[in-house]
């Protein structure tokens, strides 16, 4: 063989060897050195989140970006069970005073109907900064830098951190002010504006006024334009919302709304600075993805750095952040728990929260389960109850779970999914005549019968499975009457031997023909029925499974379902324009009060109509008379009977298929702290704490190289260049001039 052939086949060798070893030693997700940094990972499903502008977010997904941006006025503690409302913003939580027509003082305990006005006076605390922005930054005469930016000015930017300069403020009354005028917004989503309309003075009527000055503003340009002129709210005062001094807050709602302390706990309450809004409405910003959907600007302890679509979201620590202490009390069973040993320490622990994509179930558990997850996804709370189901399953999963460290805390908690009926659909909604909606509702009522949440959520499914729900209020809230006696709903159960039984799908079968559709035919064409099914996540094989079992649910009525599936983000599109008929849909709860599961089903806070959360678009006059007298009471006997009466109304109207209450429960690594399950808080994310060290050392010992492949990989391809060389020298040799005497000629020979 050539020394030149022999160098380039050991060359080969090396980088072949060198390769194999590199590919055996690293095969982290992540970039060299990240597991030894202070930081959280995690990971989000199918799509970026479409909204985290706080006026329009409302979607679990989106929370977790949210929660740990945004700053509202109140939170929960983190640690009390039952929960306890606590400052955030505002220096203290506080209670209304009344005032009855005439604009005087009523006692705390004046009936409703007495009250005219509930008056909010909220203390703002001082030193608080927003997170360094483009939008803040100044030059020396105090003038805004980037706040009349050209097109070329703007250029290729598309993130705040591509401006050179930074700034910030602090945080004022009247950020919240503007941020309560801009639900009015006819710019974006606002889904919860008619909520806050029925409450906050002047509200509507404010509504209609930024309607027509939009329209102003608009008038002469290209309808499709994306980047609209500033619509600046301040130019028009709201009368439910002032600002008498840069640190007090006062805010007037009609009547008395015990609730309004709640909503002031999430980040439709969140501060938004006019600076923003200024700053992302110029020219060209929306082309370049500049807008507070991608890149948040608040007073939380973690800020938007990187926004890579549908790929990952790193959030930093707000340099700004003044820091909060951890909790000192909780429950009975926290020290014990560890959950006490940061008492008093500053929060954020972490320093950056690194969020990558990961679309289907499996891969994601198997990162977990490596180590380069800390924490499978920080807003779900199903998690923990998935991998309690796989080592309950198999001793060795079991096995292997415990001498990794893993944590599944589990928790009761208010949640609940169900099946969800378009009203404004003309098969399955509410029908135009008195005959129609009768004949609509026993088709719903049939359908309700025949999914069997017992058997899917009970029995087959269990990693995200729960409790059968008999109506929409679920258990813990006052007022749920869900696993008390013989409740159930008389629609689709019974009682048979002291026992709550589904009703038999004959009867569901009688109800269906006396909708029109007996067999699962249309009774004057004799057409099959087939109904579609709108499901609100991308088909992978974990959810192709559910979706099967739900299509069978309705072929024992012989009704043909069909699955259109899109992901979350083309869901919403499609449930605003009322396209859906039949959907599935769960909801976390807001806050701790049944009020914020019937307002699911209240008719002003249509989906489709109004762009509130009632996807089902359910309107029925004495619900929604009920609901509004609901919102205005305490808890009490008063309010149990309303509750009582409403959950009977939905249980014969059937808008929804009850579902079911799912089990909850989180997965931490054994080097994440604090971890405590919960559905109603959010900001979750300050209070964790990672051991870096240790992550890198279990990463490294569960991730162990296999050598022998390579070795055995080397030895095959030594072995090819042994052939190669065998048959290079036997061609060699085959090719080679004999060396004596030259053959005589063959006439001399003879």
């Amino acid at each position: 063989m050539k020394p030149r052939l022999q160098a380039r086949i050991a060359r080969g060798l090396a980088c072949l060897a060198a390769t194999l070893a590199f590919t055996a030693c690293n095969n982290s997700p992540y970039p060299d050195g990240s597991a030894a940094t202070n930081t959280l990972f995690y990971s989000f499903d199918e799509r970026s989140p479409r909204y985290l502008d706080p006026t329009a977010s409302y979607a679990n997904p989106e929370s977790a970006y949210t929660y740990q941006i945004y700053e509202p006025l109140y939170g929960y503690h983190y640690l009390k069970r039952p929960y306890e409302l606590v400052p955030k913003a505002a220096a203290q939580v506080v209670k209304p005073y009344y005032l009855d027509k005439a604009g005087q003082r009523l006692p705390e305990d004046a009936a409703p109907e007495q009250i005219a006005q509930s008056v909010y006076e909220i203390p703002i605390k001082h030193g608080i900064m927003y997170a360094p922005h483009p939008a803040f930054a100044k030059n020396a005469k105090g003038e805004y830098l980037y706040h009349h930016l050209t097109r070329a000015e703007l250029g290729d930017k598309r993130s705040p951190w591509d401006f050179e300069q930074q700034g910030s403020r602090e945080l004022v009354a009247e950020d919240f002010v503007y941020a309560i005028k801009r639900h009015a917004t006819t710019r974006i989503e606002a889904p919860v504006f008619a909520v806050f309309a029925e409450y906050v003075l002047g509200l509507k009527a404010y509504g209609d006024l930024i309607k027509a000055e939009d329209q102003k503003l608009l008038a002469g340009l290209p309808r499709d334009i994306r980047d609209k002129p500033f619509l600046d709210f301040r130019k028009w005062p709201l009368e439910g919302a002032d600002a008498p001094d840069p640190h007090l807050l006062r805010i007037r709602l009609k009547g008395k709304y015990p609730q309004w302390n709640y909503w002031m706990a999430m980040p439709f309450v969140a501060p938004v600075p006019w600076e923003a809004d200024a700053f992302y409405a110029q020219h060209g910003m929306n082309d370049n993805g500049l807008s507070l959907n991608q890149w948040p600007v608040g007073t939380g302890p973690f800020m938007m750095t990187e926004f890579i679509r549908d790929r990952r979201h790193v959030m930093k620590r707000n340099p700004s952040y003044r820091g909060e202490p951890y909790p000192c009390e909780g429950e009975a069973s926290d020290a014990k728990d560890g959950l006490l040993a940061d008492c008093g320490k500053r929060m954020p622990f972490v320093d950056t929260l690194y969020v990558t994509i990961e679309k289907e179930k499996v891969p994601r558990k198997e990162k977990f389960k490596q180590g380069y997850l800390d924490v499978p996804e920080i807003e779900r709370p199903e998690w923990g109850v998935d991998f309690r189901n796989d080592a309950n399953n198999s001793d060795d999963v079991k096995r292997r779970f415990e001498e990794r460290g893993y944590k599944f805390p589990l928790m009761t908690d208010i949640s609940d999914w169900y099946l969800g009926f378009n009203m404004l659909d003309p098969v399955v909604g509410r029908g135009d005549t008195p005959e129609q909606q009768a004949k609509h509702r026993k088709l719903r009522q049939a359908l309700s019968i025949a999914v069997d949440w017992e058997e899917g959520y009970g029995r087959i499914f269990l990693s995200k499975g729960g409790v059968t729900a008999q109506g929409p209020v679920p258990p813990g809230l006052f007022g749920s009457r869900e696993g008390q006696g013989d409740f159930h709903n008389p629609v689709t159960h019974k009682i048979e031997n002291g026992k709550i039984v589904r009703r038999s799908i004959e009867e569901a079968k009688q109800l269906l023909a006396e909708a029109g559709y007996p067999g699962g035919r249309d009774a004057v064409s004799g057409k099959p029925l087939v109904l579609n099914y709108d499901f609100q996540r991308a088909i992978t094989p974990e959810a192709k499974t559910e979706n099967d079992w739900m299509v069978r649910q309705f072929a024992k009525l012989g009704i043909q379902l069909e699955v259109r599936a899109t992901d979350f983000n083309q869901f919403q599109d499609k449930t605003l324009k009322g396209k859906h008929q039949i959907y599935w849909a769960g909801w976390l709860a807001d806050y701790p009060d049944a009020e914020n599961f019937l307002f699911l089903l209240y008719g002003p806070n249509g989906k489709s109509k109004s762009q509130g959360e009632n996807v089902s678009n359910y309107e029925n006059p004495e619900f929604d008379k009920l609901y509004r007298e609901l919102q205005a009471l305490d808890d009490g006997p008063q309010k149990q009977a309303i509750i009582d009466k409403m959950v009977a109304i939905v249980q014969q109207d059937a808008p929804w298929s009850f579902g079911y209450f799912p089990w909850g429960g989180l997965a931490f690594q054994q080097w994440v702290y604090n971890g405590k399950p919960s559905i109603l808080i959010r900001d979750m994310a300050k209070y964790y704490r990672v051991d870096p060290k240790l992550r890198v050392a279990k990463q490294a010992e569960w991730n162990q190289p296999t050598w022998w492949p390579m070795v055995l990989l080397i030895a095959f391809a030594f072995g090819l260049v042994w052939i190669a060389r065998r048959g290079y020298q036997a061609r060699q040799r085959a090719t080679a001039v004999p060396v004596g005497p030259a053959p005589l000629p063959v006439a001399e020979a003879a």
